[in-house]
């Protein structure tokens, strides 16, 4: 039992701030990202015993976390919103290179939110792990599609943010 401690408490030592991002993206307050956090935090430890080693720890984690995320708030997540602000480090990685480093520090961070919100919930829970940084491979890891169907869904989400967030002369 101690070796599992320490190594749960090693896991929440390195993954415990990317764990407390994706609660933030899929939860407005304070009080429920602690609530989700605990969550998965539950479910991590529950299922540390069946981690094979399969994949990356990390990506294990995202796997629990954006599945627990998805679950908390139940049916109602499809009402729920994906929450980003302009301190996402990764944020650019929803843009290609066709945009500007000027147009992307114009864009308006209400209007991206809004069109990420119209957004399909895999292609949310995608949007989510792309601004942690992970790679197609991963994200289709812990998603459950192919890296091919995730780098398609990638490309297809772009296509549509670039399309609904031009400047339209009026």
């Amino acid at each position: 039992m101690e070796r599992k401690e320490e190594k749960f408490k090693q896991i929440v030592d390195e993954n415990g701030d990317c764990i407390m991002r994706i609660c933030r993206y899929y939860s407005p307050n304070s009080e429920d990202q602690k609530d989700l956090y605990q969550e998965i935090l539950i479910n991590v430890w529950k299922s540390l015993d069946r981690f094979r080693g399969d994949s990356k720890v990390s990506t294990w984690i995202y796997r629990i976390a954006v599945n627990t995320s998805l679950n908390f708030a139940g049916k109602t997540f499809r009402q729920s919103r994906l929450i980003v602000d302009k301190d996402i480090q990764n944020l650019q990685v929803l843009f290609d290179d066709e945009i500007s480093t000027k147009e992307r520090y114009e864009l308006n961070l209400e209007a991206l939110q809004t069109q990420l919100n119209l957004l399909s919930v895999i292609d949310r829970a995608i949007i989510s792990l792309m601004l942690e940084g992970l790679s197609s491979r991963d994200i289709a890891d812990v998603i459950g599609l192919t890296e091919v169907n995730v780098r398609v869904k990638i490309h297809r989400i772009r296509e549509q943010l670039r399309e609904q967030l031009k400047p339209r002369a009026y």
